[in-house]
């Protein structure tokens, strides 16, 4: 990921979030059409990833900035998604487990994001840390057998495997 570098810039910062935002996207349409699972809104409140990304997106110090090629579209190529709840946990580890992330390397390089507020790491003002406890918790007492185990291993492998395919190619 961009910002998993040495010394991260806001141009990092803006092709990480053009990245999450190319992948986030068909993953949070399609995960909107379930009430059970990790999207029983009574587990943990929605949070509105997309619209923070957004919101960071059209920040003037990053709306000003070169853009760069959008990353392409490799979805079509990818295993497809499933509708088994336990499958969706595995994903939404995935998505949870990047927002806590990039809350910890935005933190660690603070001094090169400063004085910019950047809305996504930090969840609108939610502290992502506990909002991943909370998810972890969730997801253990809904995942135990083999199977479901199984499955949401294989949904967590879905998310990472069309999130590499949007990253740049390096040498």
């Amino acid at each position: 990921m961009p910002l998993a570098v040495p010394t991260p810039t806001l141009a990092d910062y803006q092709q990480h979030l053009r990245i999450l935002h190319a992948w986030l996207a068909p993953l949070e349409a399609w995960l909107r059409r379930f009430a059970d699972g990790p999207q029983d809104p009574g587990l943990l409140p929605p949070r509105a990833r997309l619209a923070l990304i957004e919101r960071d997106l059209a920040h003037p110090v990053l709306r000003g900035m070169e853009d760069a090629p959008p990353p392409p579209d490799a979805s079509s190529s990818l295993a497809p998604l499933e509708a088994n709840a336990a499958w969706r946990w595995g994903a939404c580890y995935v998505i949870e487990g990047l927002q806590l992330g990039s809350a910890v390397l935005v933190r660690r390089h603070a001094g090169t994001f400063a004085p910019h507020a950047l809305d996504y790491p930090g969840g609108d003002g939610n502290a992502s840390g506990p909002r991943w406890h909370a998810f972890v918790a969730a997801m253990r007492r809904a995942v135990h057998t083999p199977r479901d185990v199984d499955l949401a291993c294989a949904g967590a492998r879905a998310a990472f495997d069309r999130l590499i395919a949007l990253l740049p190619v390096t040498a």
